[in-house]
This record gives structure tokens, C-alpha cells and sequence, in this order.
């Protein structure tokens, strides 16, 4: 894929991290290109593992890389970190809000926090669905309802990026499809959005264009339509007389492969040719359904997994929920990165006072999925290991109010 430099909201450059774990190096990305044209829906594509949120937390300044370069907005990061972070929304992890609270009082203290007017705490809810249970606690919010709570946070300065890192995790049919067309939305309105999945058939759902990684190497990009090759169509046709029906087409020039009573027929532009065809051979048809290209078997096929029975899996079926949680400061895409779990995170606590789920009073404000404008400056040291990095949002209690 290939863009004016003018119109690339994200480019990377030779991008590199390398892991120490358990005294062994891991190299989470290894050599990645990565360009995000402006404007509509890009995928982020690959198998758990394949090193997306260690990219993400390096475009956003939560781990700096190894070797290799970036640029968003024309801006190198981590050097002018801050500007570029006032024009991005992120959720990346679990995000951490107060569970005492509601939902909309989290997203006033944040809106304050940040200087987004207190009517972009309404529209947001609105636009991820919550608005009839905006006044209840957070703490019952279930695992779908916290997610779109974080979209909605992300979205409280309008940003110019907005970059989700696997947003339907979690939530039901309805929930999925909802936020499926609330990103589609958002792209077409002018907003770019990144949005990292494991999940083929979401990509291909909504994405413009897509890079699809691979062991923390880019495998391929470009337009989802160029990539499936949209114009090499296949059609299964259903007659009385199969065989006959394969005499005529080979015949023609099309390639006919049998499937049982079927005939998967290539080398036309329009199923119409077909039916025409054999029309006026005399066999009329029953069935005819044009077989598209998916993103699924233009992924097997470019990483030669078709014959696994272990990576469909992974790339086609939603994470479990403890993805979402990760350690903190894991390489939580690396391969052969630790497991997390949760359950086992430490009471969140406030800055100065009893831990948030306390029922004593806070006193300090939320910072929501990446913080009220992110890191304060560049990121740390390269070394091999990885650093712990600034959370990707505190739960810091806040002052009275509604709850």
C-alpha cells in the first residue's frame, strides 16, 4: 500500500521491540512498516501474538522501540508526544474507571480532566448506546457495557485518530453490531480509526483498508477489495445434469471443479454468463451463489496455515475476556508473552486515600482508557527489556457528586 506522506496519519518505519522474559529475548515486532492512510477504517490484523498491542503501545508512547522510527500526524513520537496525543483517542487494555461512581460521572470528571466540553459527556453515550444507563454504578456495568463506556471516553475530545485495540471483546451480537456500525460511522464522517483484531470477518466488515502481521513482521496492506481481488469471482452451480452442465462450461473456457452435486465454476465476470449459457444448452439451473473472497482464506493462504487445525481458531473466534487485562507493562501481543489473568491485579487505590472501591469519599479524577492527554514526555530508555510504562488509566478516586 502506498500513500502521499501528507495523507498518513501513522508511519512507521523499520519498527523494532525486543523483550527479556524469564531470561529469554523475544522480539515482539521485528521490521514493521506500517502506514495508516487518513480518513475511514484500517485494520490492524493478525493472530494473537503477532505483536498489534506492543505496536500500539509504542505509537502511543507507552513502551518505546528497540530500533526503527514513527511518525503520526507528520510528528516523529516519542519526540512530540504531547501534540500528537491531543488529537488521539485510544483504548488499549482494560481501561480503569471508578467503580463507585456512574458511568456518566466518570466521563464528567474525565471531560473536565481533559477540557472536553460537558456536552461531549452525552453525545458520547449516546453514540456507544449507554445513555438509559449512564446513572448506574460502574461497578455493575457488565464486561460489554465497561467497553462501550471506554469507546465513549475515547471519543470526549472528538480526536482525529482514534485507535481501538480489539473494542468487541466481550459483548454480545447486538453489542458487536452496534459497535461494528458506530466504527464504520465514525470512519465515514471523517475520523481515522485504527482498529486492531484478531477477528477476520470484523475487519472485513468495516475496514477501508488493512495491514495483516505475522510474527511481528507486516505480510501484506492495502485496500481490503485489492487484497481479495474482488473481480475473480467463483459461482456454485446447481443443475439436474452435472456433468453435462461441466461439459459445456469447460468447453467454454471456464475452469469447473466438481462438489458432490454442485460445480464450483471460475473465469467469468457475472454469474449471468453462466445461466445464459447453459440456457441455451438446454440445462436450466437451480442454484447459482457467487463465492467471494474473504479475508479469512486470503490470510491462510498468504501464511501457508490452511492445514493447521490450531490458527483458524485463534484468528476467527473472540479472545476470552482476560485478554483484556493484561499485566501491567507485559508485552501483552508478544510472543510467547506471559498469560494474565484479571483476578489478579491489586486493589486499585487513589492517589492519596483508601483504595477507589472504598465508601469513603475520593478526591482525585479518573483518567479514563489512555489518560487525559497521555505520557507527559518521550518515552523510556531503549534497553532490551520492557518497561513498566504509564497506565493506561488510573483509578483514582474522585471528588463527591453523583454516583
Amino acid at each position: 500500500m502506498s500513500a502521499s506522506v501528507n495523507d498518513l496519519v501513522i508511519e512507521t518505519s523499520g519498527l523494532r521491540k525486543v523483550y527479556r522474559s524469564a531470561g529469554r529475548r523475544v522480539v515482539a515486532v521485528d521490521g514493521l512498516d506500517l502506514e495508516v492512510p487518513a480518513g475511514g477504517v484500517h485494520g490492524f490484523l493478525g493472530p494473537n501474538g503477532s505483536g498489534k498491542t506492543t505496536t500500539i503501545r509504542m505509537l502511543l508512547g507507552l513502551a518505546r522501540p528497540t530500533k526503527g522510527s514513527i511518525r503520526m500526524f507528520g510528528l516523529d513520537v516519542p519526540g512530540q508526544l504531547p501534540r500528537v496525543l491531543e488529537r488521539v483517542g485510544a483504548i488499549v487494555e482494560e481501561p480503569r474507571f471508578v467503580p463507585g461512581f456512574s458511568g456518566r460521572k466518570n466521563l464528567r470528571l474525565l471531560a473536565r480532566t481533559i477540557g472536553a466540553p460537558r456536552s461531549a459527556v452525552g453525545s458520547s453515550l449516546e453514540q456507544v448506546g449507554l445513555t438509559d444507563r449512564a446513572r448506574e454504578s460502574y461497578r455493575g456495568y457488565s464486561l460489554g457495557m465497561r467497553q462501550r463506556l471506554a469507546i465513549a471516553a475515547a471519543l470526549l475530545k472528538s480526536p482525529d485518530l482514534l485507535i481501538l485495540d480489539e473494542p468487541t471483546n466481550g459483548l454480545d451480537p447486538a453489542g458487536i453490531q452496534a459497535i461494528r456500525e458506530m466504527i464504520r460511522d465514525l470512519g465515514e464522517s471523517g475520523v481515522t480509526v485504527l482498529l486492531s483484531s484478531h477477528i477476520l470477518a470484523e475487519v472485513q466488515q468495516v475496514c477501508h483498508s488493512v495491514s495483516i502481521v505475522g510474527d511481528g513482521r507486516l505480510l501484506a496492506a492495502g485496500r481490503v477489495e485489492d487484497l481479495l481481488g474482488q473481480n475473480v469471482l467463483r459461482t456454485r452451480v446447481g443443475v439436474t445434469d452435472p456433468q453435462g452442465a461441466q461439459h459445456f462450461l469447460e468447453a467454454a473456457g471456464h475452469t469447473v471443479t466438481r462438489e458432490g452435486d454442485l460445480l464450483l465454476v471460475e473465469g467469468h465476470r457475472d454469474p449471468e454468463q453462466l445461466t445464459r449459457l447453459l440456457a441455451d444448452k438446454g440445462v436450466f439451473v437451480r442454484e447459482l451463489t457467487p463465492v467471494r473472497p474473504s479475508l479469512e482464506s486470503f490470510f491462510l493462504k498468504l501464511t501457508g496455515r490452511a492445514g493447521s487445525t490450531t490458527a483458524p481458531t485463534a484468528l476467527t473466534a473472540p479472545e476470552a475476556p482476560a485478554s483484556l487485562t493484561p499485566a501491567e507493562g507485559a508485552p501483552t501481543d508478544a510472543p510467547g508473552g506471559p498469560p494474565t489473568d484479571p483476578t489478579s491485579a491489586p486493589p486499585r487505590r487513589s492517589l492519596s486515600g483508601p483504595p477507589s472501591d472504598s465508601p469513603a469519599a475520593p478526591s482525585a479524577e479518573p483518567t479514563g482508557p489512555s489518560g487525559p492527554s497521555g505520557p507527559s514526555g518521550p518515552a523510556e530508555p531503549t534497553e532490551p527489556t520492557e518497561p513498566s510504562g504509564p497506565s493506561q488509566g488510573r483509578a483514582d478516586a474522585v471528588d463527591g457528586g453523583e454516583r
